[in-house]
């Protein structure tokens, strides 16, 4: 090992340490209270980890590394009885300074990316105490049963179902390991949204309550701001972007989940999606500016997942991937087009993940794909539309309706001139 090499990897334990430390210091000043050790400290702890690794190395025996290690544990062990005998009961600045150690030993040992890792994940960490500790107080019963459940469908169920089609064509969709994938694919991001919304929580503003919650369900948001906005008419243009929020999010998300089965299908989709998202975008831009409010948003989400809720829609996927492929097999694009229109009512996921699907088999080429995963998001704002217009007052009716109108006739004129 060259001289550059040991000097590199000794600063960039030095660095690690001095990073986790500077937090640790930031949170003694808010907290005020007396942390067992600083950015100093915690900056040499990272050199005795890379210190002792070299110790053992030149010493060809694990012994030493170990040795000091125990040391440092017994010194570990000894702050935390004198802050608890003090009345400060907490590990975390004692197991940080442990993680800290051991990262000046990957350092020395060639890990950098890893421990360069580990290191801004383990500040990370400790700088979300607030947010994690409102996450915790916002956890139900039903959320972390609907975890768990989350975690028995991804890696108990998932593994022993048969990887094969199970009939002829053109029945020859049906996957039981691909179909149940796309459900632990689907309730894994409406998952993540669900708890963007507890760790940040609803109140923070009615705009970014739409934006979470579109990630979650975009109709739930449309269901209810619809209805306040009969009660709090004064709100209607904020409400308004809070919706037309949601209804945009959809569309970074068809996205994502084309990007991840076909990325051949994404070079094609992206263009009138993009394009029907600005128009979604801009037109929020118009609503904030002309009506700018703080007004908090104080929709109430339920757990997006259950295993009824998993089952429903591993039926719903299986159904509209078998209805897509026979109307597209026996009555051609418009069979498949037609039945975009009517999946798009319910879900537009289930018909996105469908027709990436059989974009990916050779089933429907791309460009019919796109137009159809075009068609189920136009159909999808249709409907979420026509519940703001039914469903809410007059104002928001008034501003929402050039959204909606915009939205529709970018998507659909950009889809068929490409």
């Amino acid at each position: 090992m060259s001289q550059l090499d040991l000097f590199i990897r000794f600063g960039a334990s030095i660095a690690i340490g001095f990073m986790i430390g500077l937090q640790r210091e930031f949170a003694k000043g808010r907290q005020e209270q007396i942390l067992p050790a600083g950015e100093r400290t915690f900056a040499l702890l990272g050199l005795v980890g890379c210190l002792a690794s070299l110790i053992s190395d030149e010493l060809n025996s694990p012994i030493p590394f170990f040795v000091i290690i125990f040391i440092m544990g017994i010194y570990i062990v000894v702050s935390y009885y004198v802050s608890a005998a003090e009345g400060r009961i907490g590990l975390t600045s004692e197991v940080a300074a442990m993680i800290a150690v051991l990262i000046g030993a990957l350092c020395y040992w060639g890990y950098l990316a890893l421990a360069v890792a580990i290191g801004i994940v383990t500040t990370l960490l400790l700088s979300l105490k607030v947010e994690t500790d409102r996450f915790v107080r916002a956890l139900t019963r039903e959320d972390i049963k609907a975890a768990l459940e989350l975690a028995v469908i991804s890696a108990i169920v998932l593994p022993v179902l048969p990887n094969r089609s199970i009939f002829e064509i053109p029945f020859d969709v049906f996957n039981p390991f691909m179909i149940w994938l796309m459900v632990v694919f689907i309730s894994g991001i409406s998952f993540l949204g669900y708890v963007a919304i507890k760790v940040v929580g609803p109140e923070r503003g009615i705009g970014l309550t739409g934006f979470l919650g579109g990630l979650v369900s975009s109709t739930a948001v449309t269901l209810s701001f619809s209805e306040r906005s009969k009660i709090d008419k004064d709100l209607a243009k904020p409400l308004a972007l809070s919706i037309t929020i949601a209804w945009t999010v959809m569309f970074p998300r068809i996205l994502f989940e084309v990007g991840v089965l076909n990325l051949q299908l994404l070079k094609i989709v992206w263009i009138p999606i993009v394009a029907a998202g600005l128009a979604g975008l801009i037109y929020c831009g118009y609503l904030f500016f002309s009506h700018r409010a703080s007004e908090k948003g104080d929709l109430e989400f339920s757990n997006p997942f259950d295993l009824g809720a998993a089952i429903k829609f591993g039926l719903l996927y299986g159904v509209v991937l078998l209805v897509s492929r026979v109307s597209q097999y026996y009555f051609g694009d418009k069979g498949l087009f037609l039945s975009s229109i009517i999946a798009g009512f319910a879900d537009v996921d289930a018909i996105t993940l469908s027709v990436a699907e059989l974009t990916k088999t050779g089933g429907v080429t791309l460009e019919t794909g796109s137009q159809a995963i075009v068609i189920a998001a136009m159909s999808n704002t249709l409907v979420k539309g026509g519940i703001a217009i039914m469903g809410g007052s007059r104002s928001l009716r008034k501003a929402i309706l050039p959204g909606i109108l915009l939205i529709l006739v970018v998507g659909v004129s950009v889809v068929f001139l490409i």
